[in-house]
């Protein structure tokens, strides 16, 4: 079924034939608490016969979403804590995030900023809090790299883009400028002239992170995408999430990752799922994750090698878990490294922690 305008509705999952009417009311009661978008180029690549569609699983709610296990919480990777300024998260010393937008062209049943976007989230930075942003970036010569996320960054007007990008290009410490998108995959369409040409307003290396998480999003409008971005000078990346019943099958990574190095887009990070509320169900344990990515060092070349990585809870960084930075201390307890040294219980001991 060809899908010719954004799904934004329980009752649109009907229409499209994404959902049977009889589980309205269930979709609806998810979308009173998350948002639902799902543009025409995912919605084309849903098998309608499958139930277990890894498509549609990643888009269309779930009653599951509802049900909130003891460790998850609102702020699961501690955004809120490293948040010196709106907009901003200062998490490691020689880069921040800058959320500029909390909107996106899709929402991943799974994101673990889920509580924080959509059209009832925070929203775009008025002009008042990017101007703080932007001051406290310049403020801070330590900052090398910017990494615009949100939500979706190219979800802005290629105008809005141009104008922080500019701002940007007169703070001389700032040498790389990343964007975190599902843009190029989801709604290829938007990667324009334009839109390019705005990314690279700030003048310094400019990065563009892809996320996709099955190899079937990788469609020719996406790769054509990305293959615009590349030609013209930007570096991809990838970043996709560890998610069960979506990508948690050796063969189906391996495509994946095979998939981005044939667009020139150089597998990053392959992420544990986030403790974010209602997302038990997607989640795999770390042990299961440390096999499929140990699967993956025999089948496919190194260039299609992720690093396998967890947001520590709390606010603590990433680690990489693929080995010795994880260890077992008990059936479903581990003890995780962060970058600084510090250990962590995972999951974290305690209830929900919003």
């Amino acid at each position: 079924m060809k899908q010719d305008r954004a799904i934004r509705t329980a009752r649109d999952l009907v229409s499209a034939g994404l959902l049977d009417a009889s589980r309205l009311d269930e979709a609806e009661a998810v979308a009173r608490k998350y948002a639902i978008a799902i543009t025409p180029a995912m919605a084309g690549l849903i098998d309608r016969d499958d139930p277990d569609d890894p498509i549609a699983r990643q888009f269309v709610p779930d009653m599951a979403e509802l049900s909130v296990t003891p460790e998850e919480r609102a702020d699961p990777i501690g955004d809120l804590t490293h948040s010196p300024v709106e907009g901003i998260v200062h998490r490691y010393p020689d880069r921040v995030l800058l959320k500029a937008v909390h909107v996106c062209p899709v929402y991943c049943r799974f994101c673990f900023r889920r509580e924080m976007v959509g059209p009832e989230g925070l929203g775009t930075l008025a002009p008042e809090a990017m101007d703080r942003a932007i001051a406290y970036i310049a403020g801070h010569p330590e900052i090398w790299e910017v990494i615009l996320t949100g939500g979706d960054p190219l979800v802005l007007s290629a105008r809005r883009l141009e104008e922080m990008m500019v701002r940007l290009r007169d703070i001389a410490h700032v040498k790389i400028v990343r964007f975190h998108t599902r843009v190029p995959v989801v709604e290829p369409e938007r990667v324009d002239e334009k839109l390019i040409a705005a990314l690279k307003a700030s003048g310094k290396t400019t990065y563009v992170a892809m996320h996709a998480n099955h190899p079937r999003e990788l469609t020719e409008a996406a790769r054509a995408a990305a293959g615009r971005l590349v030609d013209a000078g930007v570096v991809m990346l990838s970043q996709s999430v560890l998610l069960r019943g979506i990508n948690d099958d050796a063969d189906v990574l391996a495509a994946l990752m095979r998939g981005f190095v044939e667009m020139r887009v150089k597998p990053y990070y392959l992420h544990h799922p986030d403790l974010a509320p209602g997302t038990a169900h997607f989640r795999v344990s770390i042990a299961e994750g440390q096999a499929l990515v140990k699967a993956l060092r025999g089948r496919v070349s190194g260039l299609c090698q992720p690093t396998y990585v967890l947001d520590i809870p709390g606010g603590y960084g990433k680690a990489p878990i693929a080995g010795s930075n994880v260890r077992v201390v008990g059936e479903g307890e581990y003890v995780v490294s962060d970058w600084q040294g510090g250990e962590h219980a995972y999951p974290p001991v305690g209830s929900r922690g919003d």
